[in-house]
């Protein structure tokens, strides 16, 4: 299968210690524009304190998606995929908007 090649524009903030990995996005009050979270290590999110939902891409050791969800809705949680690593948590629209699919190899640069 040919693996397609994806690069992400916006700036991806990291997110690799408890505390960071636990708030996430949470109490922002306005959407995420043109910016992302990548939490390292993540296998599952939660949008619980969430006011606005986002697109969530589960990446493997190699960024390559293991699962997508378009839309998270706030007050949701997913369930833990074992094959992930990490987790890129984009605006809501950016799945389609890239034509990011599992599969997909990611890139992106990290902001830390």
């Amino acid at each position: 299968m040919n693996k397609k090649n994806i690069t992400i524009p916006f700036q991806i903030n990291m997110a690799d210690s408890f505390f960071t990995r636990l708030r996430g996005l949470m109490f922002r009050k306005d959407p995420i524009k043109n910016e992302g979270l990548l939490i390292i290590p993540c296998n599952a999110v939660h949008m619980f304190f969430m006011k606005f939902p986002i697109d969530v891409v589960l990446l493997n050791k190699q960024n390559e998606v293991v699962k997508v969800y378009h839309n998270l809705q706030p007050w949701r949680a997913t369930k833990p995929v074992k094959a992930a690593y990490s987790t890129l948590e984009l605006p809501a629209g950016s799945i389609n908007q890239f034509g990011i699919h599992i599969g997909s190899i990611i890139h992106c640069s990290i902001y830390c």
